[in-house]
């Protein structure tokens, strides 16, 4: 079930990259992407912290230290992840599969996979596979990408941009895939962006995480963070616009604008496809005294299952949410200035329920599917979003379920 999850828009090929899928039969459907980066292109990336870190996260990082990529390869169905020597083994396997069929080093490749945690690659059934990958290679493969590297996913999720940077167009695409254990910790699940700008690549991984900050890194579903996140962002430089060489540079700033837009959709697109959920909601914290305190107090309230199981009840329980706020990590809290707003009602003021709410008017927010709560704490100029979702009775059978 997905809140209001927009479908799939027409992905636009960035030029220089070739995108291929096929089925390793490690899943019934397409499990197995390949991309096909020009040599001259530029990769920035980032990565989960979980210190239970998946082997190809680990293979990944060492692998994009080394070389410039030329092939991302992702599998789902399997993380390879609590999967030890092994885990590293048959990762490796997999990227030099890749470069036997291509001619690449083994070090250009660079493996992603998610699925379950603790189960053996299947790497003969992948390797097997990758010539199908490869012979499927072509420029507007990012649709079929969107859903080959599905798991819990309802739908697939994507998003392109076009904008113009010093007088050239340039285009950034990507796609992500990802409705549980999120609560990201320096990347999302998994997400491919491209652009053919460009860009010095130093000054790639600064875009990178600039776009992130408040993207993918203002979400959550279950304030789990997973030992596969990945977030890959690829510049090929096809656009031929001047040479952004730094956060100075009078197209840098465009830039970033483009990619955080994309990086924001995709992330919001996460959270409406959350596993089970019906309400989407977005918890603004406003006049805090840091942007901590203000990123502190909003997820608290997102990571509260009785706020959450609230919202699927459609039940106006506001006392959860003030609760929330009460207890969240922020010191000398003074209620007193404090507001609360379920949609555009004053809940809570002065310590207390607000003097003209009522019940009726909770309840009719409640019914929505879109939900927004504002938090007015009064002690400064700093606010901060974050967007998560409700936790219902799909979302408990969905995780009790996953391995049977």
């Amino acid at each position: 079930m997905a809140v209001n999850l927009p479908s799939l828009p027409p992905l636009k090929a960035i030029a220089g990259i070739q995108v291929g899928t096929t089925c390793a039969q490690i899943k019934p459907q397409d499990d197995l992407t390949l991309f096909e980066l020009p040599s001259q292109s530029h990769c920035a990336a980032v990565f989960t912290r979980n210190r239970f870190c998946a082997a190809p996260v680990i293979i990944a990082k060492q692998h994009l230290a080394a070389a410039t990529p030329r092939f991302l390869l992702i599998n789902a169905g399997n993380a390879n992840a609590g999967t030890g020597e092994n885990g590293f083994v048959d990762a490796l396997s997999c990227c030099e599969a890749v470069a036997q069929q291509t001619g690449c080093a083994i070090n250009e490749v660079l493996p992603f996979s998610t699925g379950v945690i603790g189960a053996r690659l299947p790497v003969d059934k992948i390797s097997a596979a990758i010539p199908q990958a490869i012979a499927a290679l072509k420029p507007d493969g990012w649709e079929k990408a969107a859903q080959a590297i599905m798991t819990t996913d309802t739908a697939p999720k994507g998003e392109s941009i076009q904008t113009v940077i010093e007088g050239h167009p340039i285009t950034v695409t990507g796609i992500v895939k990802g409705a549980g254990m999120i609560k990201p910790d320096m990347a999302t699940m998994l997400a491919f962006i491209a652009t053919d700008a460009a860009i010095e690549n130093r000054v790639l991984q600064t875009c990178l995480t600039q776009a992130m900050e408040n993207s993918f890194h203002r979400i959550t579903i279950d304030g789990d963070t997973s030992t596969n996140d990945a977030c890959v962002l690829v510049a090929t430089g096809a656009a031929h616009n001047p040479l952004i060489d730094s956060p100075s540079h009078p197209g840098y700033n465009g830039l970033v604008t483009a990619v955080s837009q994309v990086c924001r959709q995709l992330a919001q697109n996460i959270v409406r496809d959350a596993e089970g959920a019906t309400k989407f909601i977005t918890i603004s914290v406003e006049q805090g005294a840091s942007q901590q305190e203000c990123l502190e107090v909003a997820f608290t309230i997102a990571h509260s299952p009785l706020v959450k199981t609230a919202f699927f009840a459609s039940d106006a329980n506001w006392g959860r949410i003030l609760a929330a706020v009460g207890r969240a990590k922020v010191d000398n809290l003074d209620i007193h200035p404090i507001q609360i707003y379920l949609g555009g009602v004053c809940i809570v003021e002065n310590g207390g329920i607000a003097a003209h709410y009522t019940e009726e008017q909770g309840e009719q927010v409640m019914r929505e599917t879109d939900i927004p709560i504002r938090v007015v704490l009064g002690r400064g100029d700093y606010q901060e979003t974050v967007f998560t979702s409700d936790l219902s009775f799909d979302y408990i059978r969905i995780n009790a379920e996953y391995r049977t």
